[in-house]
């Protein structure tokens, strides 16, 4: 029975930390990948090939595996705020450096530089709310939070393909626009950040005392049940089997995830439509995942089931991309982008409300951090591999079949790895009796 402390004290916490970050993550996610938009003009202009704007594309995750651990474990020292606030500052001003790239190599450096900057800030949000949310609550929490990915592809592809009608203004190309204006807002809100979040519930005085005190025994409650003696280190976090498991499982999601990011505009576009057209077309299937993520992210918390919802999720985003494959219509094209969404954007809530279930305190930090650098070379593996194909055959099907079967391998890999932590669990409750 939830008390009327408990439902007040979550409502509150929902109310204003979530938009908040999502805000955050939906300006992330749109220079992330805005350059799928950029592409339809940028790479003619300044001569890249489809295997090199796929490279290009895919290397930021390289600077973001680098970068991704170290970053964590700051915020984790420093605090979310600063940290937070630092970060979006600089993937800001690189992202509108994006405007000047000149040729093939700029345009490298510069996606690398893009990764490093961000690096640490999807995983030092997820930490973040593990101190504020307890686990219970963690995957619907985490589905409102990503629902900030198919929302800016929703909002985001339109006014993309908007900005490149702004072609020649200026002296500029409508890609170049596109960069400088979609960069501005993370830039703004650096500074909001300092002011706005809060590092610790303890230090939440926009809580009354008695949310405060009920909130802060929660958390420790959790801490103490998780066992921070048993994983707190770092380096364990790095060497657990459940982390590197979960790294795996990710890595095909982030792989369907970037490949709809960032080939998805140029897929649209084959089928004859504007630019404009192409991104109010790119905007639907987004639009119907972000109720599809949520309903199913709330059965999950609603059942404690985490496994079988990952499983089923990542095999209908990889029939999804089997069928994008075949399509040779836009109708079939656009109904096969809405499956491939709604089964990749389902999948992430409950794969990231596992971690904290067996990690915490530094651990946490850099389990978490682990889990979406590695898990996220997808999404170099994804659009790099799309591109190598595309340029060698001419079309994306082969592409498409190639990141469903990452997918699969992702379902696969859940079940195997949750029977294995049954039995390492049993293993110890027979050790300790």
């Amino acid at each position: 029975m939830i008390s009327d402390l408990e439902r007040r004290t979550i409502r509150k916490l929902t109310f204003r930390i979530v938009p908040f970050i999502m805000l955050l993550y939906f300006i992330a996610y749109l220079d992330r990948v805005n350059i799928g938009f950029a592409a339809l003009q940028m790479n003619e202009d300044i001569g890249l090939s489809a295997a090199a704007f796929g490279f290009g594309a895919g290397v930021f995750f390289i600077g973001y595996f680098l970068f991704e651990v170290p970053s964590n474990l700051i915020l984790y020292k420093v605090g979310a705020r600063r940290w937070i606030a630092r970060i979006m500052l600089t993937w800001g001003l690189i992202s509108a450096g994006m405007a000047f790239v000149e040729g093939s190599t700029s345009f490298y450096i510069l996606r690398f530089l893009l990764g490093a900057a961000e690096a640490g800030f999807f995983p030092g949000i997820i930490l973040y709310l593990g101190f504020w949310f307890p686990a219970r609550y963690r995957a619907g929490i985490i589905a409102m939070f990503m629902a900030a990915v198919p929302i800016s592809t929703a909002i985001g592809a339109p006014i993309s393909g908007a900005l490149l009608e702004l072609d020649g203004m200026g002296g500029l190309h409508g890609w170049q626009w596109m960069f400088l204006i979609e960069a501005a807002p993370a830039i703004i809100l650096a500074p909001v950040v300092l002011f706005f979040l809060t590092d610790r519930p303890e230090k939440a005085n926009w809580l009354d005392d008695d949310e405060r005190e009920w909130l802060v025994a929660e958390m420790a409650k959790e801490e103490a049940k998780v066992g921070d003696s048993t994983h707190g280190s770092a380096l364990k976090a790095l060497a657990n089997p459940r982390v590197l498991g979960l790294a795996l499982v990710y890595f095909g999601t982030s792989a369907g995830l970037y490949t709809l990011g960032i080939w998805a505009p140029q897929f649209i576009k084959g089928f004859g439509v504007s630019n404009l057209m192409t991104g109010l077309i790119a905007a639907v299937p987004p639009i119907i995942s972000v109720l599809a993520m949520v309903l199913w992210a709330r059965h999950s918390d609603r059942t404690g089931e985490r496994n079988w919802h990952v499983v089923i999720a990542c095999s209908v985003a990889a029939i999804g991309l089997v069928l994008a494959g075949l399509s040779t219509a836009l109708w079939a094209a656009l109904l096969a982008l809405i499956i491939v969404n709604v089964g990749i954007s389902s999948a992430k809530p409950p794969i990231w409300a596992m971690p904290t279930q067996f990690l915490t305190g530094a651990s946490a930090a850099t389990g978490i951090a682990a889990i979406n650098s590695i898990g996220n070379l997808g999404g170099f593996a994804g659009p790099t591999l799309i591109g190598l194909i595309k340029e060698s055959t001419g079309s994306f099907e082969g592409g498409l079949y190639a990141v469903a079967a990452m997918l699969v391998l992702s379902a696969v890999l859940v079940p195997l790895l949750a029977r294995r932590n049954a039995k390492q669990t049993a293993t110890s409750i027979h050790e300790e009796t």
